[in-house]
């Protein structure tokens, strides 16, 4: 699951409109008739491995296919969070196909998990470690924020605005993202465990996982724990869910729109990241047209979103 930028005007726009209060569905199925373009690195990353995009859905079909038990979990969890369980197959689906493949066993990713408890994890950069990184005063008006998900996206905001591509206190900071700089003490682009979760994004939706299922608070003082927990699917699905509730919720209060009925945009979501951010500019962008006399603009799926509505008549058949 990776996080993109949009564009600083756009949000400096968005950020200032009011919230909208009624919601106007989007139909089930792709606005574009072809599949939109396949990024690059993904094509290289699935020729390198000597596999394509297909080999690898069929992969993960089977998986869900063979496996009754994740089957059951997803329902479970999505019924606890109050979503359609396609949404969350369309999210596994897509991770899997245009990120990496899907162990062909469950167990597989248990066991992964386990390796991690002994594993010595960091999160930092260049010996700052980001609980302490995070107590500089630029992140002082993040103070107030109780919620997990305004505290890490506030300190989020403040790393783009005042500490990327910039040089602070001495030290230099490179232009990239806040989680690829502080939350892959592995290796670069990493992302785990069957809903493909980087550490930031699950810090971020912690305290809904807890009030909804009753998961102990991550705290990024403790990485090993974190990835622990998007490794180990009983952990990990939960967050999956609230990933993608939250997607359905910025999209209904601040964009106006009903995504809960297409799982190619909530995984599209997925895919891209910042919901909240891409709601209020979406949001803008309609205000614009309305002002132009134009018809709004629906939330569109992108490759990876395509594929999941493209496929989802033979993923509900699994449910």
């Amino acid at each position: 699951m990776t996080k993109r930028s949009i564009p600083a005007i756009a949000l400096a726009l968005a950020w200032s409109i009011p919230q909208a209060h009624a919601s106007t569905l989007v139909p089930p199925g792709n606005r574009h008739i072809a599949q939109p373009a396949v990024p690059g690195a993904s094509t290289r990353r699935t020729k390198a491995s000597n596999t394509t995009f297909d080999a690898k859905y069929r992969k993960v079909y089977a998986l869900l296919k063979n496996d009754g038990k994740l089957r059951a979990k997803i329902r479970e969890t999505a019924a606890a969070y109050r979503i359609d369980p396609m949404h969350m197959v369309g999210a596994i689906v897509g991770e899997h196909t245009y990120n990496v493949d899907a162990y062909d066993r469950l167990q597989t990713y248990y066991v992964k998990a386990a390796s991690y408890l002994s594993s010595g994890l960091t999160f930092s950069y260049r010996g700052e470690n980001v609980t302490d990184f995070v107590k500089r005063p630029e992140f002082a008006s993040c103070a107030a924020k109780t919620d997990s998900y305004d505290l890490w996206a506030c300190r989020e905001t403040v790393w783009n605005r005042q500490f990327r591509g910039r040089a602070v206190g001495g030290t230099s900071f490179p232009d990239d993202r806040f989680s690829a700089t502080f939350f892959q003490p592995l290796y670069a682009g990493q992302t785990f465990g069957i809903g493909q979760l980087n550490p930031l994004t699950a810090l971020e939706v912690s305290d809904m996982v807890q009030r909804v299922s009753g998961l102990p608070k991550l705290d990024a003082a403790d990485p090993n724990k974190v990835y622990e927990t998007i490794m180990d699917p009983d952990l990990t699905l939960p967050y999956v869910a609230a990933i993608l509730k939250t997607s359905i919720d910025a999209y209904r209060d601040i964009a106006g729109f009903d995504i809960s009925r297409n799982p190619g945009i909530t995984a599209t979501l997925y895919n891209v990241g910042g919901p909240e951010a891409r709601a209020y500019a979406l949001k803008a962008e309609n205000l614009r047209r309305q002002a132009e006399g134009r018809e709004q603009k629906l939330p569109e799926e992108n490759y990876y979103g395509w594929l999941v509505n493209e496929k989802l008549p033979e993923l509900q058949a699994l449910f």
